[in-house]
């Protein structure tokens, strides 16, 4: 791979914005304002180089996998799809949050063995780095063995503890932002009889492609396995610890649950449900994430904290794309326009951050050593940002050139 420079970009340092010449070699940031040595040179004036993305968390390449209830595309053509996405949107660094569930269809355990062969498979086509999250419903028992084998395999996932069981049984009357510990033995639960109850589980009955009735069938029999759970998650725990994944909870409402979760190895805290659970997680040093697209739309649609709120206040670390890839650079750029924090501090939300916080030490800055995972970002003040480039480890994932911009930047040789 030929050495290239890319000169005449704002480029986001960690500590500042400044215009200097970024140098790529041999897949890696080999140098700042150092000389061309007959280098290629892009030239990237009026334009925003920044490192790419790390999406923590982004579960938007389901709706490539099922874009209709019920229409399932091939496993290796959504995840192409998904992985030109992912490039065309800055992000080079993506954590597939798969979910592993005993709900049959998209989110069933047989969809995720699916998804974690078709990435290994693709892993020479695909143009950024596609890893996942293990995204286990802790009374998924029956992915254990999934979760030990992706553990193994050659990029390493995270782990996340999810309970949407827990949470789909969880009595009417109590709010699901402040509801108590998962594993209570006093948690309010709902009739799982009534007519309310039913209606509450009929879009997760048309996801799983059951009816209403066969699926509370379902649910009352997974409730009933309630005891097993703790022990799986020690399991489970323990296998990723050993591992050295990086593990997180999913939707804490109780501090007791984050210190539950804690204990088991996961040290970062995703989508906390309230204020007062995101204060413990910050007083203990857990990494705190928020949804980009929260940020984006200026608060959040379930009615949990408002990332910026979080973001002004010091309690949020990451923003992950959650549903929607977009929102990462849509979020920095509000919270700009806002401004919430200057730009260097606010793309650690979205790059350096997320990378530390998954033990990933090799990306997630503009500085010599890195990978080149970087984004030149067409960026005119007061408009919305779109990418142009993206390298992932040096090589061009996405390239587009505006209608307007004709060949003003071109990659050229040197003089």
């Amino acid at each position: 791979m030929e050495a290239m420079v890319i000169e005449g970009a704002a480029v986001v340092l960690p500590d500042r914005v400044a215009d200097v010449a970024v140098r790529v070699e041999g897949g890696m940031i080999s140098g700042l304002d150092t000389a061309r040595d007959g280098a290629r040179v892009m030239d990237g004036r009026g334009m925003v180089l920044a490192p790419a993305m790390v999406d923590i968390h982004g579960d938007a390449f389901e709706r490539q996998l099922m874009p209709r209830p019920g229409v399932m595309i091939p496993t290796a053509v959504a995840l192409l799809e998904t992985d030109r996405q992912l490039a065309a949107n800055g992000i080079a660094t993506a954590y597939h949050a798969l979910t592993l569930s005993w709900e049959p269809g998209l989110r069933s355990v047989g969809t995720g063995e699916a998804v974690v062969t078709a990435l290994a498979t693709l892993a020479p086509r695909l143009t950024v780095e596609n890893r996942v999250q293990l995204r286990w419903e802790t009374f998924c028992f029956e992915a254990l063995p999934l979760i030990d084998r992706a553990l193994a395999g050659p990029l390493l996932p995270a782990l996340a503890f999810n309970d949407h069981t827990t949470m789909g049984v969880l009595h009417p009357d109590c709010p699901l932002q402040t509801r108590p510990f998962d594993h209570d033995p006093a948690l309010p639960v709902a009739d799982m009889d009534s007519a309310g109850f039913a209606r509450k589980m009929e879009p997760r009955a048309r996801r799983a492609g059951m009816t209403t009735a066969d699926f509370v069938t379902l649910i009352k029999a997974m409730w009933e396995r309630r005891p097993e759970v703790p022990a799986a998650i020690a399991r489970a725990g323990a296998r990723a610890g050993q591992a050295g994944a990086a593990m997180l909870s999913h939707d804490d409402s109780q501090a007791r649950t984050r210190d539950f979760y804690r204990s088991h190895g996961a040290r970062i805290s995703e989508f906390p449900m309230n204020p007062a659970v995101t204060r413990a997680a910050r007083e203990a040093g857990d990494w705190i994430v928020f949804g980009a697209p929260n940020a984006a739309r200026g608060g959040s649609h379930l009615g949990s904290p408002g990332a910026a709120d979080m973001v002004a206040g010091g309690l949020c670390d990451i923003l992950a794309s959650d549903y929607y890839y977009p929102a990462m650079l849509s979020a920095v750029a509000r919270l700009r326009a806002d401004g919430v924090a200057s730009l260097s501090d606010l793309w650690k939300l979205v790059a350096a951050n997320p990378a530390l916080a998954l033990g990933l030490t090799d990306r997630g800055e503009i500085a010599p050593g890195r990978r080149a995972d970087l984004v030149l970002i067409d960026w005119p003040e007061g408009s919305p940002p779109a990418i142009r480039h993206c390298l992932s480890a040096g090589r061009s994932a996405y390239a587009a050139m505006a209608a307007g911009l004709g060949n003003a930047r071109p990659v050229r040789s040197p003089p």
